[in-house]
């Protein structure tokens, strides 16, 4: 009871350096994933995007987001809600909604993932190489599937331990942010396969990684302090993404720079041929014009 009190009543004075610093990660986050859900739909294809790199991410969101609700800290945080004032609780919870904003994003991802999927139609076929190296839509529907049972499942799980194990939710909490780094770890090594592959960013969105790469330190900076060294399982979850995204966008950029680089040198290539048949044409020209008036010269020298 005595550790609940000091929670709430460290909670009952925020700081508001630190309230800031919150709400500007909490629409970082949200804004950060804006790009990557228009690129989809402006595209309207889902192509480049590994469904594995979407099936971890998932559900290392999923475990994250489950971490955070289970841990002693956030619990006694939300317990304190009704002891203080609105923007308090508000100051106090704003970890929780972060997570929570990020697993959203990322669920939103899944959804566009599977509805713009690239199918083969009448109209188009597929490339003969394509069956081997691109997933099927029976793939991205098992990738579907698997995050929706994997939430129904680790909800149920954590609210069977929170109401006939509580004594054993710290222990679960540390499991679950053991697995989401895990995930998050392994969650880039397809990705990275399938952009190296593919060799181009395609529906990967550049302006995303931009944002989140280095939003991912400040963010983890934020929730070292506010949870402390219990919460490592939560906070190394955004360690871990940050250093492995940072490498997907460092790939990326680079292929969007070598595409930039031969696209110019080919437009640069076709004007100096277009100027060169212009030239050619002049000459032909030219030549003609000069037989003509030597025509001219020989018939008035006969009239003659």
């Amino acid at each position: 009871m005595a550790n609940s009190t000091r929670s709430c009543a460290d909670l009952a004075s925020p700081s508001y350096t630190n309230f800031g610093v919150s709400i500007f990660i909490l629409l970082g986050i949200l804004v950060s994933y804006l790009p990557q859900h228009h690129r989809i739909i402006s595209r309207r294809s889902s192509e480049g995007i590994s469904p594995y790199f979407v099936l971890l991410g998932t559900t290392s969101g999923t475990c994250a987001f489950a971490n955070i609700l289970t841990l002693p800290t956030s619990r006694a945080d939300l317990a304190c809600c009704s002891e203080l004032s609105g923007f308090e609780c508000l100051a106090g919870l704003l970890g929780i909604a972060q997570v929570g904003i990020q697993w959203s994003c990322f669920a939103v991802i899944l959804l566009l993932f599977l509805l713009f999927f690239p199918r083969a139609t009448p109209l188009t076929t597929p490339k003969p190489s394509s069956p081997s190296s691109q997933p099927s839509y029976r793939t991205a529907l098992f990738i579907a599937v698997t995050c929706v049972l994997h939430a129904v499942i680790t909800l149920i799980v954590s609210a069977l331990i929170l109401y006939l194990a509580p004594h054993h939710l710290q222990a679960w909490a540390n499991a679950l942010g053991i697995v989401a780094t895990v995930l998050a770890a392994v969650q880039y090594i397809p990705q990275l396969f399938t952009t190296w592959r593919l060799q181009t960013a395609a529906s990967l969105s550049i302006p995303m990684m931009c944002i989140q790469t280095p939003g991912s330190f400040v963010w983890a900076a934020s929730l070292a302090k506010r949870l402390g060294p219990a919460g490592w399982s939560l906070w190394g979850i955004f360690l871990v993404t940050g250093c492995l995204q940072g490498g997907v966008l460092g790939m990326c950029i680079y292929f969007e720079l070598r595409e930039r680089t031969r696209k110019r040198r080919r437009k640069e290539s076709l004007d100096g041929d277009g100027s060169g048949g212009e030239g050619e044409g002049e000459g032909e020209q030219n030549g003609r014009m000069q037989e003509e008036d030597d025509e001219d010269t020989a018939l008035l020298g006969n009239e003659r």
